[in-house]
């Protein structure tokens, strides 16, 4: 009898008590069970909100002072052409389609499984294509359509941009042709990112997405912008050449990964408008002459800026298996690749 008084009471004090957390905004986990009451939630599920805050037992809450409104996406795709600087194949050895495709799914995919969370963020995939062939630009708006988020796709014009390009790079040589396309595809890409109104996303039609990357890449940038204090860079690609020298850096707690700070990249990542108007000038040289590295500008920008890529990696670069600036270490690259077939 007095046991069973005793467990009343119990329950009694732990309700009044949750009801006194609630209305003073405390969070609460009960340890015995890992569970959050106020919440309603196991502590292993996600327990941030965009545009509110950022939880990561047992660091605490951070109340986000820096939310995302708009995600535009634009996706640079040429399915004509294999391999921008190599005669090798790629992994899995498919027509290029094949990875323009699954890769365009992927980002769907991706948005798709964070619709719900996604509901107040303004979402745009703009793909900007070069001379691929009707029936996969047909393939294209039938992935894009039917879905929550804008979608445009746009017909790159090499005329307005070729005659801006120098012909002889860095190194000496002459640029080739595929590579005057994919300056000229970059250069219309920077064109619509700076009359966009919040992030940007730009992405090569060769990065194969896990479902949840977008949700941790959003989430990311609310927290780790919010603790910085400032607008930021994104990568979603661990690369394997960033690990043959090691090199100081630092690791920070992203949404439900480890991030680190990168000072390169290639030309896949995710950032404001704000610091694409910012920098303008050093994203246009990229695509006015041939660097070598053809990224160096951009590496010059991150010199100033905090570039984050996620560990292991949110998505996949279709290289050939022997390139160290593509497939991703400890990632299931058979699964990735299966899930996301067109």
């Amino acid at each position: 009898m007095k046991e069973s008084y005793l467990k009343k009471k119990n329950s009694f004090l732990k309700k009044f008590f949750i009801k006194i957390c609630r209305l003073f905004n405390f969070e609460i986990i009960d340890q015995a069970n890992f569970y959050l009451p106020l919440e309603n939630k196991s502590a292993q599920e996600s327990l941030s909100v965009l545009g509110k805050k950022s939880i990561t037992i047992p660091m605490g809450k951070i109340e986000i002072k820096r939310p995302v409104n708009n995600l535009d996406i634009i996706f640079r795709s040429c399915s004509s052409v294999n391999m921008l600087t190599q005669n090798k194949k790629r992994l899995f050895e498919k027509e290029k389609s094949e990875y323009t495709l699954r890769s365009l799914n992927s980002i769907v995919k991706s948005l798709n499984y964070s619709k719900e969370e996604f509901k107040n963020i303004k979402i745009k995939i703009t793909v900007v294509d070069h001379n691929s062939s009707n029936l996969v630009l047909e393939s294209i708006n039938k992935i894009l359509s039917n879905n929550y988020f804008e979608f445009e796709v746009f017909k790159l014009d090499i005329s307005k941009f070729e005659n801006e390009i120098d012909k002889i790079n860095e190194q000496k040589n002459n640029v080739s042709d595929n590579q005057i396309s994919n300056m000229s595809n970059i250069y219309q890409s920077i064109l619509l990112a700076k009359k966009c109104s919040d992030l940007v996303y730009f992405v090569e039609d060769d990065y194969i997405h896990t479902k949840e990357s977008f949700k941790e890449i959003v989430y990311t940038y609310e927290k780790f912008s919010t603790i910085l204090e400032k607008d930021i860079f994104i990568c979603p690609a661990d690369y394997p050449y960033l690990y043959n020298s090691p090199e100081n850096t630092r690791i920070l707690l992203g949404n439900q990964k480890h991030w680190r700070i990168v000072n390169q990249t290639l030309c896949t990542f995710l950032t404001s408008q704000k610091l694409v108007n910012q920098y303008f000038e050093g994203l246009k040289s990229m695509c006015k002459f041939e660097h070598y590295p053809f990224e160096k500008p951009l590496h010059d920008i991150y010199k100033k800026e905090y570039c984050f890529s996620p560990v292991p990696s949110l998505a996949m670069h279709c290289t050939n298996i022997n390139s160290v600036y593509g497939l991703p270490p400890n990632f299931n690259l058979k699964k990735i690749w299966d899930e996301n077939e067109v």
